[in-house]
């Protein structure tokens, strides 16, 4: 069983995350349509928001998180079929399989991704299909030894409501690059030479308020694994898996999925 961790509560209370342009971006080669007249398990389901997303499409849903099944429930009481459960995605038994099993940006943050990622499919019926979102090893090597390493020996020691600020601040100094540096560098050059090229493109498109979510996330997190393709290979391997999509997204994430034998 993983540990229950404030911070995530802390996160969902504080931010809420409407774009739905970037889930469908997360799930793709699927669509929306994908969902209709489907019974959906969603795996780590933080506050809802993606569960409100897909609520329009389809038949039932349960949505599961260790940490804040709560904040969930009370946002999404408009949609009677979707119901809420608090539970452990790496150790859960749900009892039931589902058309889509899907997790947007969770398995990374388990203890164990393979064991997630493992326990997460069985809860999908055969010819049903299995969506991920993850973040990559690929590409966050600045993520991966900075980011992480200034988290675990300083910001994860700091009050919530300091990380926020701080967030704030370097929310606010990213806007100044991505809006010179990063947007008038040819993408042949950018690609090459500037890290988070792609990703930073994002920034441009969203909100500030997403982007400031997107920063407090990285500081926030109590755990992050960065998965590699080879890891995502083996997770959608033929053996368990049909008709698999495996691609990059930004340079800085993978999307996973498959129907499963």
């Amino acid at each position: 069983m993983q540990e229950k961790h404030p911070e995530w509560q802390w996160q969902w209370e504080e931010f809420k995350d409407d774009n739905l342009w970037l889930f469908t971006e997360w799930i793709s080669p699927n669509t929306l349509e994908d969902f209709r007249g489907k019974d959906i398990l969603d795996c780590g389901c933080g506050q809802g928001q993606h569960l409100s997303f897909i609520a329009p499409y389809c038949r039932n849903a349960l949505g599961v998180d260790l940490n804040t099944s709560e904040i969930a429930k009370r946002n999404l009481q408009r949609f009677p079929h979707i119901t809420l459960k608090e539970t452990d995605i790496a150790a859960m038994d749900l009892q039931k399989q589902f058309d889509i099993v899907y997790s947007i940006g969770v398995l990374h943050h388990t203890d164990d991704p393979d064991r997630s990622f493992r326990n997460v499919s069985k809860h999908c019926k055969s010819g049903g299909r299995v969506i991920v979102w993850v973040y990559s090893k690929e590409g966050n090597f600045l993520n991966r030894t900075l980011v992480e390493g200034v988290k675990t020996l300083i910001i994860s020691k700091l009050p919530r409501k300091l990380v926020l600020l701080l967030s704030y601040f370097l929310t606010s100094l990213l806007y100044v690059p991505i809006y010179t540096l990063y947007l008038f560098t040819p993408r042949s050059l950018g690609e090459v030479g500037l890290p988070f090229y792609e990703y930073f493109g994002n920034f441009r498109k969203i909100p500030y308020r997403r982007n400031l979510l997107n920063v407090f996330d990285k500081l926030n997190a109590p755990q992050t694994h960065f998965i590699t393709r080879g890891q995502m290979e083996r997770w959608f391997n033929a053996q368990d898996f049909k008709d698999t999509s495996i691609s990059p997204y930004k340079g800085v994430s993978w999307r996973g999925s498959g129907v499963r034998r």
